[in-house]
């Protein structure tokens, strides 16, 4: 089994009396595609928000191949790898394509900004819009050129939050074919509710219920697990 890169344990974030995200241990693997799937009010994004740093973990920590990164502040945990794309689309939509990678790829490190850039849209199939303002795109390019902003800090961990949400089918399929390039040099979790997305495409699921872990296995393992099928996947497909 590939070596653990992103570790939670104990991990625990309350807001008032709802528990979001209570006690969960977590591994991530290197080069795996991860899935974090769940009824709503899991706590799944509140749990991204912990593991990218977007939220302030109560208690717990947090460990980035072997690096307590628990008190580090997002942009920072962004320099060391860990790229976060939004539930809701998060471009500047008067700026270009071009310049809306152009900014991620600043954050990320000094290199030469054109080339980077175009190895960014070439990656999420946007390379002809460069010049396209950003906000004149339809949503599902929008949501690919979110991605190609992810993927222009190079991060070695990608996660994603509901990022086939409004996508035709046609854009779903690529979207598979993309996520699938990208490892194992880039490791992806993503919080998904497309359970044929899902099932098709993650090496590992993790499910949770009411802030805390209830499963983790393969596609196999998880649908036939009697607590998560209880849970979840008897149930109502809800959106978060």
């Amino acid at each position: 089994m590939a070596a653990v890169i992103l570790s939670a344990r104990a991990l625990t974030r309350h807001f008032g009396g709802l528990r979001a995200v209570d006690g969960v241990d977590f591994d991530l693997h290197q080069g795996d595609i991860h899935a974090l799937i769940g009824p709503n009010g899991a706590g799944k994004t509140t749990f991204v928000g912990l593991l990218s740093g977007r939220i302030p973990a109560q208690s717990g920590t947090i460990t980035l191949a072997g690096e307590d990164i628990t008190r580090l502040p997002a942009h920072a945990r962004v320099r060391k790898g860990i790229a976060y794309t939004f539930q809701i689309t998060s471009v500047y939509p008067r700026l270009s394509v071009f310049d809306n990678v152009a900014l991620a790829v600043q954050q990320g490190t000094d290199r030469d900004l054109g080339p980077a850039v175009m190895a960014a849209l070439s990656r999420v199939n946007l390379a002809d819009r460069a010049e396209q303002t950003a906000g004149t795109l339809s949503y599902g390019h929008q949501r690919l050129l979110e991605m190609g902003m992810g993927l222009a800090l190079r991060p070695r961990i990608l996660i994603l939050d509901e990022p086939t949400q409004g996508l035709a089918s046609g854009e779903i399929a690529n979207f598979k074919a993309l996520i699938r390039s990208l490892v194992p040099e880039t490791t992806v979790l993503l919080i998904e509710h497309n359970m044929d997305v899902v099932m098709d495409l993650a090496t590992r699921i993790t499910v949770l219920n009411l802030g805390q872990h209830l499963a983790t296995g393969t596609a196999a393992e998880i649908r036939a697990n009697p607590a998560v099928q209880d849970a979840y996947l008897g149930g109502h497909h809800a959106a978060d």
